[in-house]
């Protein structure tokens, strides 16, 4: 039995030296899981980072932890393997726009839908830095880049848009330099049974840098994000008076300024966390016209895949009994080749 003890962030940080750009936002990151998976006084030795390629994939040199580097895409594979050989794991999958949702879209999509009890903290910088600045999937349209110099004819992914689609049970979203925001959304990922899916807005200062500015710099936050919580009203602004409602007669959001026109809290939407149809709703809001929605946008309790698999071999150990390998592989169709 592992004996806790308080655990600091200096606990959890290896002896790599981190090799990302000076003044990356992979390190804001880097530190708020450290220091809010101290204050969960995690067991090192129950927890394991996995990470495709990509700039953020080095993750895993740098937590004091178990570990895996792994191929282009394929991490949701591995996270799932290991999940499953050992369920009592704390599995952390780390990823980035182009190697979660470009080579490795189709494993992020199965991942999700089958509720594997895995963390993913998706990186989103909309460009490709490990490989020098070519477009991403998230990246704008128009935007151009080293793959495309006269700018992106192709229309942007939108991570929790995908998560929500393929059935996702946990979808979050923050920006790395919440770091607030970030660590609670980590906290309640971490408690939570089953795919938990984090998009984490992260600024690339090489290649793309000041992409989230319009929305992420402190000035204009307060009117450019909206963090949601259950069972709250959707409030929003430097002086908290703006908020969303649904357009009286209309299936639309519009925004309104509580005091005006006789709006009040009351005629405000209210986040119901456990509502995957307003969580779409949500991620769809054009943030040329709506402040982007941060936070815990749906959650709800669902069997995870491990469990599921679990009480399918007792079910069948209590039905059949315990099954012996040699009988197995001479059941059933079988060939002698001479």
């Amino acid at each position: 039995m592992v004996q806790l003890v308080q655990l600091t962030k200096k606990d959890l940080s290896s002896d790599q030296d981190v090799r990302w750009c000076p003044g990356c936002g992979d390190y804001a990151i880097l530190t708020v899981v450290q220091k809010t998976l101290a204050d969960l006084n995690i067991v090192r030795e129950n927890t394991v980072f996995i990470s495709g390629i990509g700039c953020s994939s080095r993750f895993p040199y740098y937590m004091n932890t178990y570990g895996f580097h792994t191929i282009h895409g394929r991490a949701p594979g591995f996270a799932t393997g290991i999940k499953l050989t050992n369920p009592e794991l704390s599995v952390w999958l780390v990823t980035g726009d182009g190697d979660g949702l470009s080579i490795g879209g189709n494993h992020m999509l199965h991942v999700l839908r089958r509720n594997v009890d895995v963390k993913i903290l998706l990186f989103n910088n909309r460009i490709y830095g490990l490989t020098k600045g070519q477009y991403s999937p998230t990246s704008e349209r128009g935007k151009k880049t080293k793959s495309t110099p006269d700018g992106s004819i192709d229309y942007p992914l939108q991570p929790v848009q995908i998560a929500l689609g393929a059935n996702a049970s946990f979808v979050a979203r923050a920006p790395a330099n919440d770091a607030r925001l970030l660590s609670d959304i980590l906290k309640r990922a971490a408690a939570y049974k089953g795919a938990a899916f984090v998009e984490i807005y992260q600024n690339c200062n090489v290649f793309n840098d000041g992409a989230f500015d319009y929305f992420t710099d402190r000035e204009v936050a307060p009117e450019k994000q909206i963090h949601v919580e259950h069972g709250k009203p959707m409030i929003f602004g430097k002086e908290k008076n703006k908020g969303l409602r649904v357009a009286p007669g209309k299936l639309e959001v519009e925004v309104v300024t509580i005091g005006q026109n006789g709006i009040t809290e009351k005629d405000l939407l209210v986040h119901d966390e456990k509502n995957p149809a307003l969580a779409f709703f949500l991620s769809h809001l054009d943030d040329a016209h709506f402040p982007i929605p941060m936070g815990v946008l749906h959650c709800e309790d669902r069997e995870t895949y491990e469990q599921g698999v679990t009480n399918q071999q007792k079910a069948l150990i209590d039905k059949k009994g315990k099954g012996e390998l040699q009988a197995l592989l001479n059941s059933g169709d079988t060939w002698e080749v001479k």
